[in-house]
């Protein structure tokens, strides 16, 4: 059993999948695979279920996919794309003030804000993966730009 989710499903490895496409191979390996069907246990409910579930989310999705290309792992490169701490150091210190103040409105504010955010950088994600030739080195650096805006929305809490 392998643990690419893409071929656990039966799917092209590309990023743009839709939910629709995910859910159709799940279906249908769900149903080639059902034990009234075949004495085949290779691909255990649990193994497709986790292999769905990690598709439909396209953060996860592009980490995979990025693994399968042997792009860089975020232990091995921390990078982040010029300019971006500095950008989210300004955007933290003025999130930080608005909450303080306006609380929860600040609060939605900046949820949308990182939103947003993560819009931008998945438009990016999706365009490279589309190249003849990903840049698998400034993938990794979107994804750890991606990762930390993730984690800056988990902190955004009306003061």
């Amino acid at each position: 059993m392998s643990g690419d989710p893409f071929a656990i499903l039966g799917v092209e490895a590309r990023f743009d999948l839709s939910r629709a496409e995910i859910e159709r191979a799940y279906l249908a390996r769900t149903a080639a695979t059902h034990p009234d069907r075949t004495n085949d246990e290779n691909e255990p409910a649990a193994v497709l279920n986790n292999a769905r579930e990690l598709l439909h989310d396209s953060e996860r999705r592009a980490v995979a996919l990025l693994r399968l290309l042997g792009g860089p792992e975020p232990e091995a490169d921390k990078s982040l794309p010029p300019g971006f701490l500095m950008t989210m150091m300004e955007a933290r210190e003025a999130m930080e003030a608005e909450l303080h103040t306006a609380g929860r409105e600040a609060a939605v504010r900046w949820r949308a804000w990182a939103k947003a955010q993560r819009a931008e950088i998945e438009t990016r994600v999706a365009a490279m993966f589309r190249e003849a030739n990903p840049p698998l080195a400034a993938i990794r650096r979107e994804l750890n730009a991606w990762r930390y805006i993730e984690r800056l929305a988990e902190q955004i809490e009306p003061a």
